[in-house]
């Protein structure tokens, strides 16, 4: 009882962005209710019913709140929940039925220390400065001049991709390997090697899944390539009787066929990792919208995961394998 009391009082903050005062009016059952009505048309049904024991609803809304701050607009927006996160990641692991989640949530921990970073380093946007009053025509008597409306602050610009990557950097540049990587990683790269894709981006296992082959989302992907139930489907595996996303190799075969289909459309490392995160559409819309043809021109208008991901896969690469993403080649047959 205890448990789920903490678990529902989680939920609830988390699914409150932070308020200063001039937020005091917000709709808070409004609020509520909004992320409710996106958490059913996006997340797992199979997230609800193993949750049931820590109160469905409220755990619901929280999953929410997480996903819609993954795929908002601004990174920064992320920190507003790294208290959340952390409070609630470690409590997710006391049941089994939880600690997939516990996993998925465990991985992304550094997003929203990251975003806490760079809020803090981001100066914030300077307002237009108000109008003057209109001039009083002659022989007007002077009246107190109107308050001017105080303008609503602009919200915090998303940071350069060259400074993401140096913050990424400098943030895995001591972190050890994760447990279970050595037994996985060979086998991971004959697999990518077979498949004719760059050996080095197993290494995306750690980022997705800290190689634990069992992580979930509450989105539905699973596996330590956190692959999503239609991609499964269009790359030949079968989700039922057993689900073949949780077999390291079966999964990193099907992985790397993915990588190497986007890479086909692409030409371009950095922007085939952003579209297995976000999706190839998003992608080939943000490239053709904003007349690009790289990453870093379109970085700022994707969703604020991906915008953290792209740079943390490329500092995980090359803290293990020393080789930036611009650096990989595809093994010849």
């Amino acid at each position: 009882m205890i448990f789920r009391r903490l678990i529902a009082l989680l939920a609830v903050f988390a699914a409150v962005p932070r308020l200063d005062a001039a937020d005091a009016a917000v709709d808070l059952p409004g609020l509520l209710q909004a992320a409710e009505k996106w958490a059913y048309g996006n997340l797992d049904p199979r997230v609800l019913k193993v949750l049931e024991q820590v109160d469905q609803q409220r755990v619901r809304r929280l999953f929410a709140e997480l996903q819609q701050r993954f795929h908002g607009d601004y990174v920064v927006d992320l920190a507003a929940l790294k208290q959340t996160a952390n409070t609630l990641q470690p409590l997710l692991e006391l049941h089994p039925e939880t600690r997939p989640y516990a996993v998925w949530l465990k991985t992304r921990l550094d997003y929203f220390e990251i975003a806490d970073q760079l809020r803090v380093s981001i100066p914030p946007v300077k307002p237009p400065p108000a109008q003057p009053p209109a001039p009083r025509p002659p022989g007007q008597t002077a009246r107190p001049p109107t308050p001017l409306p105080v303008p609503a602050p602009a919200p915090l610009p998303n940071p350069p991709p060259e400074i993401e990557r140096r913050v990424w950097r400098q943030a895995l540049s001591k972190r050890p390997v994760p447990h279970g990587a050595a037994a996985l990683v060979p086998r991971l790269k004959a697999a990518f090697v077979a498949e004719r894709v760059p050996p080095e981006l197993v290494w995306l296992a750690e980022v997705e899944s800290s190689f634990d082959p069992t992580a979930r989302s509450p989105a539905g992907a699973a596996g330590l390539f956190q692959i999503m139930p239609a991609t499964a489907h269009d790359l030949g595996l079968k989700l039922l009787p057993f689900d073949q996303r949780l077999d390291p190799d079966k999964s990193a075969h099907a992985s790397a066929r993915y990588l190497r289909h986007l890479y086909a459309k692409f030409r371009n490392w950095h922007l085939v990792v952003a579209a297995y995160n976000c999706g190839e559409g998003t992608i080939q819309r943000s490239l053709e919208r904003h007349h690009a043809k790289a990453f870093d021109r379109i970085s700022a208008h994707l969703p604020a995961e991906t915008q953290l991901y792209v740079p943390k896969v490329e500092a995980t690469i090359l803290r293990r394998e020393g080789v930036n993403l611009s650096q990989l080649r595809s093994p010849r047959r």
